[in-house]
């Protein structure tokens, strides 16, 4: 049912990206006004998340987030991404992928000035820069969407622009994450999980295969910390697009 207003809204999502505005413009106006295919309601900006000090959950519970491996098709050279469209050329439905990095050692307040690296599977589950392995016969070396860099702001948060990731075979929808410090010293390498309630409404839609996806309880990475690996929030739906928020603990 969303085949021709899905196509009509990831081309207007891209046009609206390859503006040369800020993201504050980018927010207020290219989703909310120049075209309304997003709300602006979803797409929120970085001045619209709550301050930690403010939330009940980390206040009774700062805990470090799961360590977790790269997997097989990490990012390979961090520093050529620094960018918030991770898009490239790929087809989906429209991500907003919002994160917050705080320190366990200081009672869980932000930490500003910290690498988030990020890297997922697209629509498809392939991932670029890789190829002629077990997992993707596909040769994507010479493509590089769906990485990316960004520096954390005083609130400790990043924000990225991408579409929701496909899955392959054996691993539930997953979001690949790390933090570096200003060495590039790793301080944590985890993995961000997605509820099913709207893995299966994406993955409805034309851009990807089926809803024949890993679930995260039998996930192998997932299922003795899923609690932990869950983002925090995720609102929206396949046609305006998503927002999902998540908090990492170093």
């Amino acid at each position: 049912m969303c085949d021709v207003s899905a196509t009509d809204v990831f081309s207007n999502f891209i046009s609206l990206i390859d503006k040369t505005m800020k993201r504050k413009d980018f927010l207020a106006k290219g989703l909310g006004g120049m075209l309304g295919f997003i709300g602006l309601s979803s797409f929120v900006s970085h001045n619209h998340w709550p301050r930690k000090s403010a939330d009940p959950i980390l206040t009774n519970n700062c805990e470090t987030s799961p360590k977790e491996t790269r997997g097989p098709f990490p990012n390979k050279t961090p520093l050529d991404y620094i960018r918030e469209n991770i898009i490239g050329d790929r087809k989906g439905v429209p991500l907003q992928i919002q994160i917050q990095v705080l320190d366990k050692a200081h009672n869980c307040q932000p930490m500003a000035g910290v690498a988030v690296d990020i890297w997922h599977c697209d629509n498809h589950g392939k991932y670029s820069e890789y190829g002629n392995h077990y997992l993707q016969r596909e040769d994507l070396t010479g493509e590089h969407f769906l990485r990316g860099r960004q520096l954390t702001d005083k609130e400790g948060r990043v924000s990225f622009l991408s579409i929701f990731p496909g899955y392959y075979p054996d691993r539930a929808p997953h979001i690949h994450v790390e933090v570096k410090d200003a060495d590039e010293n790793s301080l944590l390498v985890s993995q961000i999980a997605f509820p099913s309630e709207t893995c299966n409404a994406v993955y409805t839609t034309s851009w990807y295969t089926d809803t024949n996806y890993p679930a995260n309880e039998s996930d192998e990475i997932f299922k003795d910390s899923l609690s932990q690996n869950m983002l925090e929030s995720i609102t929206g739906d396949t046609v305006q697009g998503y927002v999902m928020e998540k908090r990492l603990i170093v």
